[in-house]
């Protein structure tokens, strides 16, 4: 079966938790305050779109591709990403809860990550080279035998992240979060 191809067109409002988005290919769509949660976006294709305001919290995404796609202030909460096909994924996230989502195993060289809440993420074994965390609540977030060449934490707070643990090469951080980087040593820095 083929799939219908839609581009240019603006979804707005709209409640995909109980009826599915049609299983189409969508290039340079918007989506804006529409409601996924629990739901199923499983086979898709999103090149070029935004997600803004918009509820996925739980969402089914296996087998989805998202190619350069934004999110933007959107509920992001418990998504598997590494479900997703990694053919030509690349995202950007801004103003996201990305509570409890997960990265394992993704290549997000080159990623933008800004002003969004990372608690309990899992990035573990994820290439986030080169990756931007601007402003980002990084909470109990999960960072294992992850590659973090040039990463830049310097704006990002709550970081835990065990040097043995990871691979870390010219990682940006600022002089207050260096702390994330000794927990695991129980050392006082007063």
């Amino acid at each position: 079966m083929h799939k219908q191809f839609i581009a240019d067109k603006k979804y707005k409002g709209e409640d995909y938790s109980q009826n599915p988005l049609p299983r189409a290919d969508y290039e340079n769509c918007v989506f804006t305050n529409c409601n996924f949660a629990g739901g199923f976006l499983d086979n898709q294709n999103f090149m070029e779109c935004e997600f803004v305001d918009c509820d996925l919290t739980n969402t089914n995404i296996k087998h989805t591709i998202f190619k350069e796609t934004v999110f933007r202030g959107s509920k992001l909460v418990g998504l598997r990403f590494e479900d997703c096909n990694d053919l030509l994924l690349s995202m950007r996230f801004q103003s996201c809860n990305l509570t409890l989502a997960s990265f394992f195993g993704l290549s997000l060289q080159g990623t933008h990550v800004v002003d969004c809440l990372l608690v309990e993420t899992d990035f573990s074994e994820a290439d986030l080279s080169q990756a931007l965390f601007d402003q980002c609540n990084l909470e109990k977030a999960l960072f294992h035998r992850t590659l973090l060449y040039q990463t830049d934490f310097t704006t990002s707070f709550n970081l835990d992240i065990d040097p043995e643990q990871n691979q870390l090469k010219k990682t940006q951080f600022s002089k207050e979060n260096l702390i994330g980087l000794l927990k695991k040593y129980d050392i006082v820095v007063t």
